[in-house]
Formats: C-alpha cells, sequence, structure tokens
C-alpha cells in the first residue's frame, strides 16, 4: 500500500510542477530563469519516483512507465487549461519519457547495479531533461504573442508581460540546467534507491 501511495504522490506532485513549469511561457521577462528552475525541480520529480518503483520491481522498463504516469496525469490536469480557453498548442510534451528510458537503460546495461543506476543514471536524466524540455519551448506559440493575447487577469501589474531581456539572467539555460540537474539528480536517485530499504 505505502508503495504505491509513494507512487501517486510523487506523480502528483511531478504534474503540479509541470503545470507550473508551463507558466514561465507567459511571464516572458523571466522565462529563461524559470526554465531552468522548473526544468531542475522536473528532474528531481522524475528520478527519485522513477529509481523508487525501478529498483521495487527490479525490472528495467518501470521507469519509462513511471515517466508515462507522470505524462498522463499532466495531460488529464493540462484539460482545465484549455477549458479555461488557453489554446490548444499550450500542451505538455512527453519530456519525461527519453530520460526515463536512459534511466532504465543504465540499470539494464550495467546488469541491475544499484550503485551505477544512481551514478550513471542519475548523470543522464540530470544532463538530458533540460535539453528535452527544451521542446516544450519549441512546440508551443510565439510566448510574448500568447501572453499578450491570452492575459491573466489576477496577474499583479510587476508580472505583467513585457519584453523579454535576452541574456539578461543566463546565457545558456539548457546548460545551466543541465549541469545542476546532473549534480543533484544523483543524490535524488540515491533517495529513490534508498527508500527501498528503509
Amino acid at each position: 500500500c505505502t508503495h504505491y501511495l509513494f507512487i501517486v504522490v510523487v506523480a502528483v506532485n511531478s504534474t503540479l510542477l509541470t503545470i507550473n513549469a508551463g507558466d514561465y511561457i507567459f511571464y516572458t521577462d523571466w522565462a529563461w530563469t524559470s526554465y531552468t528552475v522548473f526544468s531542475i525541480s522536473q528532474t528531481l520529480m522524475l528520478v527519485v519516483g522513477a529509481t523508487y518503483y525501478l529498483t521495487f520491481t527490479g525490472v528495467p522498463g518501470t521507469a519509462t512507465y513511471y515517466a508515462l504516469i507522470m505524462t498522463v496525469y499532466t495531460w488529464v490536469a493540462k484539460g482545465a487549461w484549455f477549458a479555461l480557453g488557453y489554446p490548444y498548442d499550450f500542451i505538455v510534451t512527453p519530456v519525461w519519457l527519453p530520460s526515463a528510458m536512459l534511466l532504465d537503460l543504465a540499470y539494464w546495461a550495467t546488469k541491475r547495479n544499484k550503485h551505477s543506476l544512481i551514478l550513471f543514471g542519475g548523470v543522464l536524466v540530470g544532463m538530458s531533461l533540460p535539453l528535452f524540455n527544451m521542446v516544450n519551448l519549441i512546440t508551443v506559440a510565439d510566448p510574448l504573442e500568447t501572453a499578450f493575447k491570452y492575459p491573466r487577469p489576477t496577474l499583479p501589474p510587476y508580472m505583467t508581460p513585457i519584453e523579454p531581456q535576452v541574456g539578461k539572467f543566463y546565457n545558456s539555460p539548457v546548460a545551466l540546467g543541465a549541469g545542476a540537474g546532473a549534480v543533484l539528480s544523483v543524490t535524488m536517485a540515491a533517495l529513490g534507491v534508498k527508500l527501498n530499504t528503509w
């Protein structure tokens, strides 16, 4: 029971993080800053749940299955956005699946070695997810145009969409997210594995 409850809790939290991660498109001046922060947060949520689930079953492939659960949860939750009148292309792409596949591959290739899963799998997920998350920016409509076309009535004045300052905060948000994610994901992967032995 605890096992299934944990999976539901992590998957739901991943969904909530993803919904918030989509909002960085509207805060155009902070888009790259938010992109980096949310890429890292999604990476950590994916890796802790996927490694837990993977080591619990011991079957390579369950990390990808867990990422699929996250994706479906998010698609269902995003239905509310469409109901509120947001454009149809404001949708979450299944960015977790390739990273989860790399996690499964690391587990399978090292003959189910948990330490290799933590080190190699954690680094692979941490470095790949910010890259795949860029697909979110590629597949949606122009952020600035969308922000003005669908204004948030509850936004305070200081968060009103403005012309973005390119390169103001980070020169390469993908590289920054990948670097930080690669380090932090190893720790979270270790936590996911440890949850099976407590």
